[in-house]
């Protein structure tokens, strides 16, 4: 027991400093490194996300379990949840609340039979690997109510719905629109699911160049 002591006397700051880090990203923020890119061009391979877990409500740190709830998902909020339907963790865009009654039809967006909004994009960066050879997608602002932003796709033979997202669910959709599993595969994202809200990229690790930091991408938040 001396010896236990010892070591933890000895260790005890750095044991609370963890435990109070762990708790910290459990319970009040977190960031992930997004693997995949189904949300280009708004998120990248390599990107580092701050997510606010606070944003909607407070958890029992290391639990699922609500304590409050001071806020639901909005339209246009990214969020990252913990998907049960893909046996993983997902980040995408909501675009349908509870009673909205989405569609798709040739890749445009229907929410409640208004139809989004459609221009050329003003997208800054335009230096995406799209990993499809020298093809490029059509990259596009979309415009719903009072929310914008960018999407992609390669097809505009996308058809889905007419469906109505029941109570305590949300449908999501990821930007990129060829490439995510998202509410059409899925189905809809129960709200106990969410972990919490996506404020932007905080650092960018370049996968397809030897992870060089693309500095460009440091600290932009998202549109909505």
């Amino acid at each position: 027991m001396d010896g236990a002591g010892k070591i933890y006397r000895e260790w005890r700051f750095l044991i609370v400093l963890l435990l109070l880090m762990s708790v910290f990203r459990s319970a009040v923020a977190d960031w992930y490194t997004v693997p995949t890119g189904s949300m280009k061009p708004t998120i990248l391979e390599g990107d580092r996300i701050f997510v606010n877990k606070m944003a909607y409500g407070l958890r029992v740190p290391f639990t699922t379990i609500s304590i409050t709830q001071w806020s639901t998902p909005r339209l246009g909020d990214v969020v990252v949840f913990q998907s049960s339907a893909a046996n993983k963790r997902l980040v995408k865009r909501v675009l349908g609340v509870p009673g909205d009654v989405i569609q798709l039809a040739a890749n445009r967006l229907y929410v409640n039979g208004v139809k989004a909004r459609y221009s050329e994009s003003d997208l800054a960066d335009r230096q995406v690997n799209w990993g499809n050879g020298n093809t490029s997608p059509l990259l596009l602002n979309e415009r719903l109510a009072d929310i914008q932003h960018e999407v992609a796709w390669s097809h505009a033979d996308s058809f889905f719905g007419p469906v109505q997202v029941p109570p305590d669910h949300l449908f999501v959709l990821g930007d990129n629109r060829d490439n995510s599993a998202d509410s059409r595969y899925i189905g809809f994202v129960p709200m106990s699911e969410v972990l919490g809200k996506a404020k932007g990229v905080i650092v960018s690790l370049d996968p397809d160049s030897y992870y060089l930091p693309r500095k460009s991408r440091y600290f932009r938040t998202f549109d909505n």
